[in-house]
């Protein structure tokens, strides 16, 4: 398939959108109506798509954006319940549980993700957006977690992934008081890595990730991995997996496109092999 087709990707409801271009799957939350917050039919959705694109090497870059002005609001409560919510504490944990499959997913699939936010990111929009690899911001997004005013404590991995990315103190601040961030102070704080003008944001944020597809899967699965592990493992353990990873990256096609590109001084082209 050439890279340059559009091919929709099946969702299983129109909640979601989806389709791959130049190795990019985008991946959509279409109900601007209720500012893209979350159901039940959109979560299991959402889960059983993000497996797919995991596991479909004709994809180099997940990008998840929502369509309208907000990226996600959370989980759209009043819809849940009248969908049918599990009736004890147990299946409820249990269910969110397999929900949290969602971040897990974004953070540790085997290829570059990101999140590009047209507008307000809260509770689990928020830990989505934290979940990615990479952000990109609309200059009139805001995020939030939300929680501390609906007397909750927080899911998605909102936590982890916040005292991760802009540290311990500033985590507790904006968890306790569920300030709002602006996009300019996010990027500010470490937040959000790219701020763009409204009407630009969908070009830019596509065109970063089929840049980032365009590049070697084999190496950008091993840096990812690396990354991770620098969240969680010592020095000593990351420059073991390094040296390991270094030298099989040196035996791939791909290595050899690359050092051939440069001498030919032109674009490589990568195959993953």
């Amino acid at each position: 398939m050439p890279d340059s087709q559009v091919t929709a990707l099946e969702t299983g409801t129109p909640q979601i959108l989806a389709r791959v271009e130049r190795r990019v799957a985008v991946i959509t939350l279409n109900r601007p109506e209720a500012r893209n917050a979350l159901t039940w039919e959109m979560k299991d959705a959402l889960v059983a798509l993000l497996e797919r694109v995991a596991a479909d090497d004709g994809v180099g870059c997940v990008l998840l954006t929502g369509e309208g002005s907000a990226f996600c609001a959370g989980g759209d409560t009043k819809r849940m319940k009248s969908e049918g919510a599990p009736p004890s504490p147990e299946e409820r944990i249990a269910r969110l549980r397999g929900e949290h499959r969602m971040p897990w997913l974004l953070h540790t699939m085997p290829k570059p993700t990101m999140v590009a936010l047209p507008g307000a990111a809260a509770g689990a929009g928020l830990g989505l957006a934290l979940a990615a690899d990479l952000r990109i911001a609309a200059a009139s997004a805001f995020v939030t977690t939300s929680y501390a005013r609906l007397g909750l404590s927080g899911d998605y991995g909102a936590s982890w992934f916040l005292t991760k990315l802009i540290g311990p103190a500033r985590a507790r601040a904006l968890f306790y008081t569920a300030d709002r961030v602006s996009a300019a102070e996010g990027e500010r704080i470490g937040l959000v890595d790219r701020v763009e003008p409204d009407e630009t944001l969908e070009a830019e944020a596509f065109d970063w990730a089929a840049r980032i597809a365009a590049g070697p899967p084999i190496a950008l699965r091993f840096m990812k991995d690396n990354l991770n592990r620098a969240l969680t493992e010592d020095l000593a353990s990351c420059l073991d997996v390094e040296a390991e990873r270094m030298v099989r990256g040196a035996t791939s096609e791909d290595y050899l496109e690359a050092v051939a590109a440069f001498a030919e001084k032109r674009t490589p082209i990568f195959k993953g092999r």
